[in-house]
């Protein structure tokens, strides 16, 4: 019996040596939340700090990026990219100026030329062509003038070949002057049309040059240092590409409508030179149809 109750105060001793730390660490547990909730509203701060600094940097971007507009990039660029650009302006204003000259012009001659081929066409000699034309002064005036003063200066030659072939060589001159008048503006579009992106090119490389110059003095690569350099040099080439795409393009628009107006032009002068070769025809062989007719 007294082994037994030994044992069953080992065992008591046992238990309670394992259940004696459990009541410290549950005693410390108040103080750990204490401390958790002490560390709370520092941690609150500082989130708010980081959102505040967070916001106040990219109010600091926003009006940057916000001044990179076309008109804000052209006024602080350098001296040599505004000239490049001014250059540029200009030269498409010229563009559009001759398009729209040329436009009337072109209409305008075609439209006159149409009309007098339609007076003209059911005359039988050159006198009755310039009463037709009357005083009107246009192309196919000058070509109905140019064959009626050779026929005069050549009167009593007896050879028609020879008041032909003058009458077509003063044809010729005319139709010439003709083609030089309406091709004139155009060398201006072929000019601007191949210059302008390469001009609007060497703006864009001078105004990389310059960020790269505004990068090393600066020493950093931060986003609203560089981007306004790189956005004007960019601008540069496109207002080059502004100004060269519709120079070339008019340009080829008015190529074709040349070609079709001279084309008109070619007819005209072959009217004009039937009427001179009907009427040497009526001058000269008179006698030799009579007696064909016989």
């Amino acid at each position: 019996m007294n082994l037994s109750k030994i044992r069953l105060i080992a065992v008591a001793l046992v238990a309670l040596s394992l259940l004696a730390p459990v009541a410290p660490i549950s005693a410390q547990q108040p103080p750990v939340q204490q401390v958790q909730s002490a560390a709370a509203p520092e941690t609150k701060g500082a989130t708010q700090a980081l959102t505040s600094a967070g916001a106040s940097t990219g109010a600091s971007v926003a009006p940057g990026l916000a001044e990179l507009s076309p008109w804000t990039m052209f006024l602080q660029a350098d001296i040599v990219v505004k000239a490049v650009m001014v250059g540029l302006a200009f030269a498409s204003v010229i563009t559009w100026t001759i398009f729209i000259a040329k436009k009337i012009e072109l209409g305008r001659a075609r439209w006159r030329l149409r009309s007098a081929l339609k007076q003209i066409a059911e005359s039988r000699s050159l006198s009755e062509a310039q009463l037709a034309l009357g005083d009107s002064d246009h192309l196919l005036t000058s070509l109905v003038t140019a064959a009626v003063r050779e026929a005069r200066l050549s009167a009593g030659i007896a050879s028609d070949s020879g008041i032909k072939e003058r009458v077509a060589s003063s044809f010729s001159e005319i139709v010439r002057a003709e083609a030089r008048h309406m091709r004139h503006g155009m060398g201006f579009l072929a000019s601007i049309g191949a210059t302008a992106p390469f001009i609007g090119l060497f703006g864009t490389v001078w105004g990389i040059m310059n960020s790269f110059i505004g990068i090393s003095k600066s020493q950093t690569t931060n986003l609203a240092v560089v981007a306004p350099g790189i956005a004007e040099a960019l601008l540069a080439t496109a207002i080059g590409l502004v100004a060269a795409i519709p120079a070339v393009l008019i340009y080829n628009h008015f190529t074709r409508e040349t070609r079709v107006y001279l084309e008109l032009v070619s007819r005209a002068s072959g009217a004009v030179g039937r009427l001179l070769s009907r009427d040497l025809d009526r001058g000269h062989g008179g006698g030799h149809h009579a007696r064909a007719a016989e």
